[in-house]
This record gives structure tokens, sequence and C-alpha cells, in this order.
């Protein structure tokens, strides 16, 4: 009784230790060592159910000091056993029988049971020397009584002796009962990992989208997560610095790139039309084929209007010559101001005032429409497009565009993260903010801000500036955006630690060589970056 007692204890223990494992090798470890030692066994194998077949995923025998599978490093080379061969059930192997039947089988000595093949058995005696006599093969089954997989113990032993004797029928009790406990830890491991994977399947699918979207951000969301983790490990790896204390664990990342990945979720909701805005005019078309039009309409005009002088002047040759001249000139004039306003559509780095004001001046000239009807050259509204001084946005385009990050920490905050994913929201929704307080969309300084959303707000940017697939400029060389981000950490709108460690550790180098065009990695003066230090 009082050994009973132990066994029912050690049951118990086993049980707590196969919920606490979260490893799936280790797990598969404990239940093979667990269930060895619950009835004195000398070996054993454990078999997962894939489809028709049983594969060994652990295999254990200490008289033979044979360890495979699980943690041990050591491969299992046999092949998997099917459960149907030849069209029929396959009953003459035991552990397929005990998949087939759902039933346990308890053998007392495998050379002397009849109904079951056990060639494969004494060849493996023959050459190891060993001999395999008591067997007890149970199934694995789930809470949904399913089975999963089959453990099979072999050579129950005498705990005084030593001898190998049969199983009895305490042995498999308590063997069933772990078998019960085992399958349930290893059910829900499985539903884990499962699940797991449909998570990060599920918002990396949301981000392809969003650069399936629009074909001007195409694979941003992809090269955001590993630039974030770039940077994320020079910081872990800070051995002095204001940053040397930082320090990232496997939860940290997972949790850290999971933002990345979100980081841009709130423009599924941002207009094609704007997001896809690749000049100034477009709108569903690119109006400056109006535009043209409307020039093509005035070099019509004044060709009209020349014919007409033409035949007043009659047959003078110096009357007809001064309105060709004055024609000739009208029709340069339109060109030229047509190639002015085409060179305005295209988004910049910098509009001049000077051109701002012709654009205005241009507005003021007429033509007349198919209804006879004088309009102005420019409506108001594609003046104010027109003059757009950076990139392709007016400024209420700007806020539609800005609401992205609104919409994402909406979103994000919306859902109900484990504990392991609590960070989500505010990693993502940070990387548009600036240290000085005047980025958006909260306004946050740096104090207010985590290490990881800090990091990601470089990511963005390094990533930004670089990018070859943006509507109105061509990615940017190495050298010009180092400097750019250099001013941006002289005026404290980025992290100045995090901008040390990305360019001591040669970060921008490493995504560099993995996502730039060649052309664009040029030599790099560390001394001309303004503001870092080295």
């Amino acid at each position: 009784m009082s050994e009973l007692l132990e066994r029912i204890d050690r049951l118990n223990e086993i049980g707590i230790a196969l919920s606490a494992e979260n490893d799936t090798p280790k797990l598969l470890e404990l239940i093979m060592m667990g269930a060895k030692a619950l009835t004195h066994a000398d070996g054993g194998s454990l078999y997962f159910l894939n489809d028709d077949e049983l594969s060994f995923e652990i295999i254990s025998n200490d008289s033979l000091d044979i360890q495979m599978g699980g943690t041990s490093g050591n491969d299992i080379t046999f092949p998997a056993i099917p459960l149907i061969v030849g069209g029929d059930e396959n009953h003459s192997n035991v552990v397929t029988h005990c998949v087939l039947s759902g039933s346990t089988v308890n053998i007392a000595d495998a050379y002397n049971e009849d109904g079951f093949d056990f060639t494969g058995t004494r060849k493996f005696d023959s050459k190891t020397g060993y001999r395999t006599q008591s067997m007890l093969t149970f199934p694995l089954k789930d809470h949904e009584q399913e089975i999963i997989g089959v453990l099979q113990l072999i050579n129950a032993t005498d705990s005084s002796s030593g001898e190998v004797i049969a199983f009895n029928e305490i042995d498999q009790q308590l063997a069933e009962s772990l078998a019960s406990q085992a399958a349930v830890a290893l059910t829900q491991q499985r539903l884990v990992t499962e699940l797991q994977i449909l998570f990060e399947s599920f918002i990396k699918m949301i981000a392809s989208a969003i650069d399936d979207k629009s074909p001007y951000t195409g694979g941003h969301c992809r090269r955001i997560p590993v630039l974030t983790m770039m940077l994320a490990e020079a910081a872990h790896a800070a051995d002095e610095g204001p940053l040397k204390e930082f320090q990232i664990t496997d939860k940290d990342r997972y949790e850290l790139e999971t933002a990345a990945w979100l980081h841009d979720c709130g423009k599924v909701v941002t207009p094609e039309y704007v997001m896809d805005k690749s000049t100034k005019l477009e709108t569903i078309y690119d109006r400056i084929h109006s535009l043209e039009t409307r020039f093509e309409v005035l070099r019509r005009d004044a060709e009209i209007e020349y014919l007409k002088a033409s035949l007043k002047v009659g047959e003078t040759e110096q009357g007809r010559a001064l309105l060709k001249r004055g024609l000739e000139q009208k029709c340069q004039q339109f060109k030229d101001d047509f190639e002015f306003l085409e060179r305005a559509n295209v988004g910049g780095e910098f509009m001049s005032d000077e051109h701002i004001e012709r654009v205005r001046e241009l507005a003021k000239f007429t033509w007349i429409d198919t209804g006879g009807k004088s309009r102005p050259l420019l409506s108001e509204d594609e003046v104010m497009n027109l003059s757009i001084q950076r990139g392709t946005l007016n400024d209420e385009e700007r806020e539609v565009i800005n609401n992205h990050i609104v919409a994402t920490i909406k979103m994000l905050e919306s859902l109900p993260f484990p504990k392991n994913l609590q960070n989500v929201p505010e990693y993502a929704g940070g990387h548009h903010e600036k240290m000085d307080g005047t980025g958006y969309p909260r306004g946050l300084v740096r104090d207010q801000m985590s290490v990881q959303a800090r990091l990601m707000a470089v990511a963005d940017i390094f990533e930004a500036l670089t990018a070859s697939d943006r509507p109105y400029k061509k990615g940017k060389k190495l050298s010009e955006c180092l400097k750019i981000m250099g001013f941006m950490k002289k005026d404290n709108h980025i992290d100045p630690d995090i901008f040390e460690i990305f360019i001591r550790d040669r970060v921008y180098l490493k995504y560099a060589e993995e996502f730039l065009d060649p052309e664009q990695i040029d030599e790099i003066d560390l001394a001309a970056i303004p503001g870092y230090t080295g």
C-alpha cells in the first residue's frame, strides 16, 4: 500500500509537470520518463498519429543506453508504421492494433504471444542482444476521446530482484491514467502551437494585404519587422552607453516582431486614392490630362484667331508674318507653361515660393469651354494641389494618411491580446511620434515611450527614406539617408541613443545589403553624419 501511494504521488507530480511544460520535446520526455518510472519499465516508444500512420517521436531503453528523439539530439531513423496495408487494417502490429481497436494491449511475453507479428522485434533483439519480453501498449486519447498517439512500454522489472516481469493491473491503470493526462497536455500544446501559427499567418496576411493594396508601398510592412529586429538585437548586444541595460528575451522578441508586422494595420481603412496618389493632381485619374486638353483648346483658339486675322490682312506678306510670329510665340508659351505644370505635378522634396507664385499667375488665365463659357485655366483645388511643397498630398489628404496610425491604435487596443503581447498597441502605435513631442497622434515625448516604440520609429523612417517604390521619389543613397537622419537626431526627432547604435553597429549597412538596390549603397563617411559622435 505504501508503494502504491508513492506511485500515485509520483503520478500527480508528473501530471503537474505535464501541465506546466510548454516545450514539446521536453513534454515528450516527461511522458516517457514518467511512464517508465511509474511502471518500472526498462524501455519504451512514443508515437504520434499522423493521417494513417504512426511516426516515432521518442525511443528510450535503459539497458541498451538508447535515447532518441525528444531533447536527446539523436534523430529517429525508423520509418513510420502504416495503419493500412494492402487496403486492409494493420492489426498484425501491436501499436497499430492499439490505434485501430482503441484499447490497451498487455502482453506478458512477446515471444509466446499469438496474433501479432513480432518479426521486427526479434530482428532488433538479435542485432542488439536484447530480450523483449513484456509489453504494455496503450492509446493516447484527447479530451474528445480522439486517439492522437500511442505509448508502448517494454519489460517491466521487479523492483527488488531486477528481473523482467509482466505488467500487472496496477501498472496498467497507472499508465492509462498517465496516458490520459499526457494526451490532454499534448493536445493543449498542439492547439497552442496551431493557434500561434494561425495568429502569425493572420498578421502577416494583413501586412501583405496592406502592401498589395498600394503598389507604392509594396514590401514596406514586410521590411519593417526585419529592420526593427536588427535594431533590437543591436541594442540588446550593447555593452556600453545608455542602452547597455536594455535586454530582450525570446518573449520580448516575439512581442516586438508582432508589433512590427501590425504597425500599419490601420491602413486598411485608408482610401486607395490617397495611398496611391502618385501625383499632385491625381484623384481617380491624373487631372494633368485635363490641363493638357485646356492648353490644346488655347492653342486651337490661338490658331483660329490667327486664321481670322490673316483673312483681314489679305495679301500683305509682312502682316501675315507678324501674325505668324505672334502665333508661334503663344504656342511656345503654352508649351512652356504646360511643361512647367507637368513638372509641378510630380511631387518632390521641395517646391519653391517662386514656382508656387507662377502656378497662381497661370490660374488667372482663362479658356473657353465647349459651352462657350470662359473659365479659369486652373481651379482653386488644382492650384492648391499644384502648390504642395513636399510630396503629393495636400493637408486634408495628409490628415487622412496620418489617421492610419489612429486607426492602428484603435484596432490593436480593441483586441484581447494575451499577457505576452500586451505591449503590442504601444509599440506599434508610437512609430510616428518624435522625441520632442511634435509627432503624432499623441504628441508623446521620449520619456513617455518605450525603447521598443522608439526602435520602430527609427526603422520606419529609414525604410521610408531608402524605399525605391514611392510614387514621387527614387530611393535615396545611403549617405543621403544617414545625413537626413543625423539632422533629425540633432532636431530631437529620433532617439539619439538608438541612432548612435544604428550607425556604430552598421545596422544600416546590414539592412542595405539585403534590401537596397546596389546603386543606392555608396561610401559612408561617418564623420560627415550630422550628430553622430561615434
